[in-house]
């Protein structure tokens, strides 16, 4: 009796974890999402891919970050992150901090045919939210899970790299580029990787 308490407690606290979106344990794998404020299709453009590439290397190089998956879609990235120093809510933070400002300087700077509308949608958002000043890009939150267990964990890898599949975009996850399905498949990423030490059969595969 006291085993299965136990089981359903735990069980209980994981759950509430995962409902309530908030990171407990900062120092274990967890699934992020981030999501441009009105679902934006600002990363059609490949110079803002690249920012955020950019700001995860820094991360990794810079801050600890351990990066075991991602996906870029054109408003929204999913990731599986882990800090190195238990730190992962200061990390995600500060990431989404860089990569608005560096977003609003280049939508600034370049020839963006949607820069007025862009700016407009970026400062609408910004007026109901007490921690921007000008614009806000991405969505309050990050809806963090924490991957308590291998086949939670190579779910939502394999959600990740089916995401641009779904989409129409590509008939296999690792053709799609900004994505680590291809360091999966053949140590081929556009960016650098922590491998998940985890048997896999195929990219894509969805385990039960």
């Amino acid at each position: 009796m006291t085993e299965v308490l136990f089981v359903l407690n735990r069980y209980l606290y994981r759950h509430t974890k995962i409902m309530g979106y908030r990171i407990e344990n900062q120092g274990e794998i967890h699934f992020i999402t981030m999501t441009v404020v009105g679902w934006v299709d600002i990363f059609t453009r490949q110079t803002y891919r690249h920012i955020i590439l950019d700001s995860m290397r820094y991360c990794i190089f810079n801050k600890g970050l351990i990066v075991y998956g991602y996906v870029i879609m054109t408003n929204h990235i999913h990731c599986i992150w882990q800090a190195k120093d238990g730190n992962l809510s200061d990390i995600i933070r500060d990431f989404k901090k860089y990569t608005s400002s560096k977003i609003i300087k280049t939508l600034n700077s370049n020839e963006e045919s949607r820069k007025d509308w862009l700016k407009m949608i970026f400062e609408y958002h910004a007026k109901f939210n007490d921690n921007n000043s000008d614009h806000q890009v991405w969505q309050n939150g990050n809806h963090p899970m924490e991957l308590f267990s291998p086949k939670f964990l190579m779910q939502k890898l394999d959600y990740i790299h089916l995401n641009p599949v779904r989409a129409g975009w590509v008939n296999k996850p690792e053709d799609y580029i900004y994505s680590s399905a291809s360091n999966y498949k053949n140590n081929m990423g556009i960016m650098d990787v922590t491998l998940l030490d985890i048997p896999l059969s195929d990219v894509g595969y969805i385990h039960t």
